[in-house]
């Protein structure tokens, strides 16, 4: 879809132009999400999220030549989170549930939503998701502090918002995010912990029981520090056949990529997906909390 900025602010279209032809709405997504508790934990600290949302108007009447009563015009965005939450007791479910309704009740609460994204859409749309991520983590610090049994409360939280073509990706922690494209997998997100931070420095541990433990020593996560929250935001552009993986270290910590690509290439569906990713963390093991969200795209050619 090539689109220059002036088509998405108004000031240059011609008001007896074209009206603009649908796309977003056109984009199949297939999409299928899971958690479970796995083999060991007593609870779930994991959540997660998978909403769709819109624009949309229909002509009722009309007698404009270029404009009949039926005629639609629709936009369709899609956003998927998941996040993991770490602390004692219960807290840790705590910090991951209040961290998506935080992000839910913000983003619901945003008087315009951007669509028909252009340069100037899309970067507003990246500094709101980065900002809500800033939001999200100090109302967690200041519940955390307000509540003595919610202390040391914390989560990851990696979200993915998808319009069309266009998928933006903001992460904190460890959770990831995946593109399967052509039989291949790009891990799409940094994992925020002091083994990727030694691993920056030329720090590459050899004792493998000191790198699982550097594994899940998390260096950034909501909840954990009011002043410092760094989110990670990135774009990218999705193409036909492309499969979008979100998922909770339940996941990636028993199942290699190997493993992720053979699930995602082989089944037909994200819901087989799923449920085979979801299954073959339980067979090894199941250690932890899993959360798996798996969206297919077919994207027309327009």
């Amino acid at each position: 879809m090539n689109n220059s900025a002036s088509d998405f602010d108004g000031s240059n279209v011609e008001p007896d132009g074209e009206l603009p032809r649908p796309f977003s709405s056109l984009v199949d997504v297939d999409v299928f999400a899971i958690s479970d508790q796995g083999r060991v934990r007593k609870n779930n600290e994991d959540h997660y999220l998978v909403v769709r949302g819109g624009r949309n108007l229909e002509t009722v009447f009309s007698n404009l030549a270029k404009n009949q009563p039926g005629d639609p015009f629709e936009e369709t965005a899609y956003a998927m989170v998941v996040a993991d939450g770490v602390g004692g007791e219960a807290a840790g479910e705590v910090a991951s549930e209040q961290a998506i309704f935080g992000l839910l009740n913000l983003s619901l609460r945003t008087p315009d939503w951007q669509f028909r994204w252009g340069p100037v859409q899309k970067n507003t749309v990246m500094w709101r998701m980065k900002d809500r991520f800033r939001l999200v983590n100090a109302a967690l610090v200041q519940q955390a502090t307000a509540h003595a049994a919610l202390r040391g409360m914390c989560t990851t939280m990696t979200a993915a918002l998808s319009h069309g073509k266009d998928l933006i990706i903001c992460h904190i922690g460890d959770s990831r995010a995946y593109l399967f494209r052509r039989g291949r997998l790009e891990q799409l997100t940094r994992d925020h912990t002091l083994f990727e931070r030694l691993l920056d420095d030329g720090v590459n541990p050899q004792d493998d029981h000191l790198l699982s433990e550097l594994r899940n020593v998390l260096m950034q996560a909501l909840g954990a520090n009011e002043s410092d929250c760094q989110a990670d935001v990135h774009d990218y552009l999705l193409e036909d056949g492309d499969q979008l993986l979100l998922c909770t270290d339940g996941l990636t910590d028993m199942v290699d990529n190997g493993e992720i690509e053979s699930v995602l290439g082989e089944e037909k569906s994200a819901q087989s997906a799923t449920r085979n990713l979801i299954d073959l963390a339980l067979r090894n093991g199941g250690r932890d909390n899993v959360t798996v969200i798996v969206a297919r795209y077919s994207i027309p050619q327009v």
